[in-house]
């Protein structure tokens, strides 16, 4: 194998764990009982798989100005996800929405 087919192997696999991590997030927002516990997987889950995907663009790209502004949208996607899940949080607790409690019904 040359360089050429081990980075197409490499960009496949970040592109199917970038898809799969995608759809456990929107399966787990879904699944879960109330507002706080869907915040996880749209604030983890979400923004690896939105990075795998990235990465693996960068790879199949090759060091380029549109790989600088891709890494420069990673950094960007790591910084703003979990900020925005936590303002999220914050107003939702100031605004009184309640957790989910063991034994309620599902939200």
């Amino acid at each position: 194998m040359d360089h050429s087919s081990i980075a197409i192997i490499i960009v496949g696999i970040l592109l199917f764990l970038g898809c799969f991590l995608i759809f456990v997030a929107s399966v787990g927002i879904v699944r879960f009982p109330d507002f706080y516990s869907r915040l996880h997987p749209a604030g983890k889950t979400d923004s690896m798989g939105q990075a795998m995907i990235l990465v693996s663009l960068m790879i199949y790209e090759g060091f380029t100005l549109a790989t600088i502004k891709l890494i420069i949208i990673v950094l960007f996607i790591f910084i703003v996800n979990p900020t925005a899940t936590h303002a999220l949080a914050n107003a939702a607790h100031a605004g009184g929405v309640v957790p989910w409690r063991k034994g309620e019904k599902k939200r």
